[in-house]
């Protein structure tokens, strides 16, 4: 009789409790998690530095930025800086609430000092 021959096939059991989608997606996303927190931390461990002339001004020590042409009434540890020094500060902007307030630098400690500025 051909019916013997009809019985359906079972399928085999492998013993895989989950998907190779399913483990590529999660090497994916690990990956994906691992480069997101690389990004990150480098751009927060960056140095931040600013490079220019240092000036005595009625507000304080100020600073004139190379690169953005602002500036800034320095803050924070300020030893070390030298009115008429052309000097590379580390540091941070600090952010203005108030939009006539003059831009901040908060530093901290001098980086290089260059000797003398020339005007």
């Amino acid at each position: 009789m051909s019916c013997i021959l009809c019985m359906p096939a079972e399928a085999q059991n492998s013993g895989k409790i989950v998907s190779n989608g399913t483990i590529a997606g999660a090497i994916v996303a690990v990956v994906a998690g691992g480069v997101v927190i690389a990004i990150v931390a480098i751009h927060y461990s960056k140095k931040r530095t600013i490079m220019g002339c240092v000036n005595s001004g009625p507000n304080g020590l100020t600073i004139s930025d190379e690169k953005d042409k602002q500036t800034y009434v320095l803050s924070g540890d300020t030893t070390g800086v030298q009115p008429g020094s052309r000097m590379k500060l580390q540091g941070k902007k600090v952010k203005s609430i108030s939009p006539n307030k003059p831009l901040e630098w908060e530093t901290k400690p001098v980086a290089k000092n260059f000797g003398v500025c020339h005007s």
